[in-house]
C-alpha cells in the first residue's frame, strides 16, 4: 500500500513562489524505502494538456529536473518523515497546473516520464496570474 497526499497549492501572482508538500505513507512504501530506497517526484498537468514531469529525487538525494523548470524549482525531501517538497520561484502563468506527487518502488529514478511512475496522489492546484 502506497499513499501520497499533496498539499500547498495556491493562487499566486506571477513572480511569486509556492512550496508544495507530499506526504508518503503506507506499509509497502515505508518498508521498501527503508530497505531498498525510493524514487519520488513531482509532475504537473496544465489545463487541457498532458501530464509532464517536473522533478524527481531518489532516497540518496540525486535529482532530475525537467528542462522547462530548471533554475526555478528545488525538489527536496525529509526521509525521516517520508515527505517530499517542491519549492517553485519566479512563477509564470504557464506554471498553472495541477501538481501531482508520484512514486515508484525502485531505488533509482528513471527520468521524469510519468509513465515510469505507478503511484499517484490526488494533486494540488497551483494557479499563477
Amino acid at each position: 500500500h502506497v499513499q501520497l497526499v499533496e498539499s500547498g497549492g495556491s493562487s499566486v501572482q506571477a513572480g511569486g513562489s509556492v512550496k508544495l508538500s507530499c506526504a508518503a505513507s503506507g506499509r509497502t512504501w515505508t518498508w521498501y524505502s527503508d530497505t531498498y530506497g525510493h524514487c519520488i517526484g513531482w509532475f504537473r498537468q496544465p489545463p487541457e494538456s498532458e501530464r509532464k514531469g517536473v522533478a524527481v529525487i531518489d532516497k540518496d538525494g540525486q535529482t532530475t529536473h525537467a528542462e522547462a523548470v530548471k533554475g526555478r524549482v528545488t525538489i527536496s525531501q525529509d526521509n525521516a518523515r517520508y515527505t517530499l517538497y517542491l519549492q517553485m520561484t519566479n512563477l509564470r502563468p504557464d506554471d498553472t497546473a495541477m501538481y501531482y506527487c508520484a512514486a515508484r518502488l525502485n531505488p533509482s529514478c528513471d527520468g521524469v516520464d510519468p509513465n515510469n511512475y505507478g503511484y499517484w496522489g490526488q494533486g494540488t492546484q497551483v494557479t499563477v496570474s
